[in-house]
């Protein structure tokens, strides 16, 4: 007899939890060799301007939005996370060997806009499938681990690039089409992996009842209408606009790259810096999820909030290389105590026939967000300084704090 995918336990999680998590970790690997270096690719190889990379990095992620709350309703009125899953991830691993061809900014971004359809067809019933695996005193920690999985996966990606671009161009600042080509073709390998593991280890949960539901949940009332906020607590939705806020000054990570390049960091440097950072999310994430079951969600995600603008008046202050490698340390630590922290929160706050759908407008409203936070960012870095976008996006993340703070109960 097959053990409940909810009740087996590997290392004290649920075997769904676990081998989402490997499944993070093996698809991390591959995308931080792949994408990461993406937006130096773009400036060194093919000389994009930034407004064109705030661009392709904005409509990519929007892109995907839409699709994450077409497929994150779907999934709760199907009933069906596991296949969505293996989708997505299938799609984003079949778009990324084309990388390697890529010749002009147009053919990234259509590569761009691929892997990141396949990010949105999966992110939102994989998320509900976490949550549905598990009871709702685990949540903080699953997803913490989940969270963990992906960053630990990180590092590994970005140790193997960093030691390929070393071999490849030793220290030369900016990054070699022949190194980013080798880039793509060995991080096309743990993708692959990554899909084989969905489909052989990871079962449809049928554990969706009220007994895994916080009591907040249990109150709302079923709705015969099946409208995308129908049954959603007014706390959810003010929460989801309070994130379109936050996110407006929280452009793509590619400006951080850049950022750290225009400081005068090479691309090797680079690399152990994201090395570092992802070191840190994932030590801080899964204690972060933990700590977020005992004490709640908001306080972790006020603090990481306020941390990050901090870190962001950093970045727009900064003039030396040290201060840099400082501010990367610190914005694991943001990430690793507010993202795991978020996704439970709306799994908390909702009832559990509506968290795909939930999660559909969570990762939709912040994804959409994006392409006008991009473009901005872009647009302040080359019209007035490449400091601009980082006071900006402090003074967003202030807002967001005090808005969350006062109009979230």
């Amino acid at each position: 007899m097959r053990i409940s995918p909810g009740r087996a336990r590997i290392l004290g999680l649920t075997a769904n939890v676990f081998f989402l998590g490997i499944v993070s970790f093996l698809t991390d690997i591959s995308s931080e060799m792949t994408l990461t270096l993406l937006p130096l690719f773009l400036a060194n190889v093919l000389g994009t301007s930034t407004i064109v990379i705030g661009l392709i990095e904005g409509v990519a992620e929007s892109a995907a939005s839409l699709l994450k709350i077409g497929s994150g309703w779907f999934s709760d009125r199907w009933q069906q996370r596991k296949i969505l899953t293996i989708i997505g991830y299938g799609l984003s691993t079949i778009s990324k060997p084309f990388l390697f061809f890529a010749s002009t900014w147009h053919w990234v971004l259509g590569v761009r806009f691929a892997d990141r359809l396949g990010k949105g067809v999966r992110t939102s019933p994989r998320d509900a499938l976490l949550a549905d695996s598990v009871p709702a005193e685990e949540r903080g920690k699953s997803f913490g681990f989940h969270r963990a999985m992906d960053s630990f996966g990180a590092v590994l990606g970005l140790g193997v690039a960093a030691l390929i671009v070393y071999l490849s161009q030793k220290g030369a600042v900016d990054i070699t089409q022949a190194s980013f080509q080798r880039l793509v073709l060995v991080g096309i390998i743990p993708a692959v992996l990554a899909v084989l593991v969905i489909i052989f280890f990871i079962h449809e949960s049928k554990e969706k009842k009220d007994k895994v539901n916080p009591p907040v949940a249990r109150e709302i009332p079923k709705h015969k209408n099946n409208g995308l906020f129908t049954g959603m607590p007014t706390r959810f939705k003010i929460f989801l606009g309070i994130m379109v806020l936050f996110t407006l000054g929280n452009s793509s990570d590619a400006f951080l790259i850049l950022r750290a390049q225009n400081i005068g960091l090479s691309t090797f440097h680079i690399l152990l810096l994201l090395v570092t950072f992802n070191i840190v999310y994932a030590l801080i994430a899964g204690p972060a999820g933990i700590l977020s079951d005992k004490i709640g969600r908001k306080t972790l995600i006020i603090g990481g909030w306020t941390v990050y603008a901090l870190i962001y008046l950093g970045f727009g202050m900064a003039s030396t290389p040290w201060v840099i490698i400082g501010l990367f340390v610190a914005y694991g630590i943001y990430y690793g105590a507010a993202e795991g922290a978020g996704r439970a929160l709306v799994a908390d706050m909702v009832p559990a026939e509506k968290r795909g759908t939930a999660y559909g407008l969570y990762h939709g409203a912040v994804g959409i967000s994006v392409l006008p936070a991009s473009v901005i960012a872009g647009w302040l870095w080359q019209s007035i300084n490449p400091a601009a976008p980082f006071f900006f996006g402090a003074g967003l993340a202030a807002m967001a704090c005090i808005g969350l703070v006062t109009l979230v109960k």
